[in-house]
């Protein structure tokens, strides 16, 4: 939970204009001492190495900060299924299927948009522009 809540902050911090502002200015900082420093490979290293570091410690934050707003987004979904009359509950436990049963389940949804009905059974509900072929 510690480190949750740090890299939260921490991706609150990274991201706002006042630290890209600042980022910025460093580098800037750093062309500019080129010449003082004759454009030496001991100045390079500095802003390769830096950019290095940084980079791989950011994409550590940034998957945090992804995974749980993925599982945030997650959460309010299923509630909003929970809670609709209409909606299929078989929806709130799609983390366990695989990948097969996912692309099943997508062929699924992508016929229901093209106008076609489909049971979760395979059986034809009802088709575009004809009456409901199963009673409800």
């Amino acid at each position: 939970m510690k480190f949750a809540k740090i890299a939260q902050k921490l991706a609150l911090w990274s991201g706002s204009p006042k630290t890209f502002l600042g980022a910025i200015t460093l580098i800037c900082l750093w062309g500019l001492s080129g010449p003082i420093f004759h454009f030496n490979d001991t100045w390079q290293l500095i802003i390769n190495t830096s950019t290095t570091i940084i980079t791989f410690l950011m994409v550590f934050l940034i998957q945090n900060t992804q995974n749980r707003d993925t599982d945030i987004l997650h959460l309010k979904v299923d509630e909003l299924l929970r809670v609709t009359k209409e909606a299929q509950n078989a929806m709130l436990g799609l983390e366990a299927l695989d990948l097969k049963e996912l692309e099943k389940l997508r062929k699924h949804y992508r016929s229901l948009g093209e106008g076609l009905t489909i049971d979760l059974d395979g059986t034809v509900v009802q088709e575009k522009g004809q009456q409901n072929l199963k009673n409800c």
